[in-house]
């Protein structure tokens, strides 16, 4: 899926909330408008219409500026079809999603003789993080945003996505990995991603928490152990599904280090399959 994509997906999934952001107030309701347009039609794949009170609005987004026909020309022609088809006023909105060449213009009208047609460009790395932190439909484009502190800002957005609900956590986490990766190194944002889920749920709150202040009763490394061993099993009844009694016993002759190190190779785990796979590779090491 292309960027431009993901941005429609999340825009069509969030129109209310898109909308409010993007106009800078409230806006109480949306509704996806199609997006095929009259006149020798056109599909307008990484386009969101949407119809608010009384007004269109147009988004496009785009993480470079070349276009053929070039961007202010086709953003006239959507203009004119859309008010042939609903003859209401149409805000239109361009979404950038990387900073061009340095020097580069951006346009925001077409202009040609008496011909003039405005339009407005957001420029994601000018956006306040804070507005994105704060939202989860708007998270994903999050890493984009401004800041003189990149890496700082990547392991904010890892925390703000190990506070959303469970059900949601996974796809938005995805999404915002995707974000990522167009401005930061892959293995910065699976670091960051990896060790603050790790942080805030898996291992270094449960395992070491819990079971330093169990084990000061059955003794400490003892302890750790068995909590350790407790709360991997009920992750990966969670993640893979109910363990056989095999599987069951082989995890349950891990050690602390390795319970540790499964703990965290659990989140990339799918199904059963990768839980024997990984199990196996740490018997031939």
């Amino acid at each position: 899926m292309s960027f431009d994509n993901l941005c429609k997906l999340l825009s069509e999934k969030h129109p209310a909330t898109f909308a409010s952001w993007v106009l800078g107030t409230p806006q109480p309701s949306a509704t996806i408008l199609k997006t095929e347009l009259s006149i020798e039609p056109i599909r307008a794949d990484y386009l969101t219409f949407l119809q608010l009170e009384n007004r269109i609005l147009h988004l496009e987004f785009q993480t470079r500026l070349e276009s053929n026909p070039p961007l202010p020309l086709r953003m006239l022609d959507y203009w004119v079809r859309l008010y042939r088809l609903y003859r209401l006023p149409i805000t239109q909105v361009i979404v950038l999603l990387l900073p061009p060449a340095p020097d580069t213009v951006i346009e925001t009208v077409f202009h040609v003789e008496n011909t003039r047609h405005e339009y407005r460009v957001i420029r994601m790395w000018e956006e306040d993080p804070q507005i994105f932190l704060e939202n989860p439909a708007l998270l994903p484009l999050a890493p984009l945003t401004a800041t003189t502190q990149p890496q700082a800002l990547l392991q904010q957005v890892a925390a703000r996505v190990n506070q959303i609900e469970p059900e949601q956590k996974a796809t938005i986490s995805a999404y915002t990995q995707i974000f990522a990766g167009l401005k930061y190194d892959k293995d910065l944002i699976r670091q960051i991603f990896r060790e603050d889920m790790m942080r805030e749920s898996v291992i270094y709150q449960e395992i070491l928490a819990e079971g330093e202040q169990r084990g000061e009763q059955r003794g400490e490394q003892r302890g750790r152990l068995a909590e350790g061993r407790s709360l991997i099993l009920r992750l990966l009844t969670r993640r893979v599904g109910q363990l056989s009694l095999t599987l069951l016993g082989r995890v349950e002759t891990l050690g602390l280090e390795d319970l540790e190190n499964l703990g965290e190779a659990l989140l990339d785990f799918q199904s059963i399959t990768d839980l024997e796979a990984w199990l196996n590779r740490l018997r031939v090491e």
